[in-house]
């Protein structure tokens, strides 16, 4: 049954890594009824790309499903930048995109694979400029509290002023960007995209950031921000 809100089907699944006998033609064709399909996959060395995880690659890549993998940074098994470019570079091979590389979460009992977010960062400037970007995944923290998964790239923008950003790309080389000085963004007139999601409803709420950007707040302040706390004692005194 269709469910109006559901716009694609992703899977995130070790089977082609542990277990890719189970990849058959029923399988490919029971999913293949709920197409579009994304599949993420879960390797972590480029030893697990055996020649049945690639056969079962094959059949899902050529069946047209979308494929990427996510990769967790494991000390002692794939803290290397050669070992996860190698990995990386297999993947695209194999017709598989490298969509994150997470670092490893705070559970119990893993804390021994974990490594620095420093040791991610210094393989990430290994993998920038150094491979194609489609082998480059993205670096995700999954933040605790609840706090949701961050993005953490090495730093490139240097600095920004009065229409210039200055950069540093992987090399090392120091550029300079000139930005355009008559720009202020306004919605494209006639946007049946935006048009269409005012009608329906789907607008949220600016939350964080962007309602600076939006301009609707000066200034984002934590709710328990001592100072703010210190007046309105005084207030109420």
């Amino acid at each position: 049954h269709e469910i109006p809100h559901v716009e694609i089907v992703r899977y995130g699944t070790s089977i082609p890594v542990v277990l890719p006998q189970r990849v058959t033609e029923e399988l490919i064709s029971m999913l293949k009824k709920y197409q579009p399909v994304w599949i993420n996959t879960h390797f972590n060395h480029p030893k697990e790309l055996t020649p049945r995880a690639r056969q079962a690659l094959a059949m899902l890549a050529d069946a047209g499903f979308v494929l990427g993998n996510q990769t967790v940074l494991l000390r002692g098994v794939n803290d290397c930048p050669w070992i996860l470019k190698e990995l990386f570079q297999r993947l695209i091979e194999n017709r598989v995109r490298p969509y994150r590389l997470y670092q490893c979460d705070l559970s119990q009992g893993i804390s021994h694979f974990r490594t620095t977010i420093a040791r991610g960062i210094e393989i990430m400037e290994h993998l920038s400029g150094h491979t194609t970007g489609f082998a480059v995944p993205e670096y995700m923290v999954d933040l605790p509290g609840g706090g949701g998964k961050t993005p953490v790239h090495p730093r490139y923008m240097i600095s920004q002023g009065d229409r210039v950003v200055v950069f540093r790309n992987y090399e090392g080389v120091i550029s300079r960007y000139i930005e355009p000085d008559d720009y202020r963004f306004e919605c494209p007139p006639n946007c049946h995209i935006c048009e269409e999601r005012r009608a329906r409803g789907l607008d949220q709420p600016l939350v964080g950031p962007t309602k600076v950007f939006a301009r609707e707040v000066v200034s984002l302040e934590p709710a328990d921000l001592p100072r703010l706390q210190r007046r309105k004692r005084a207030a109420d005194e």
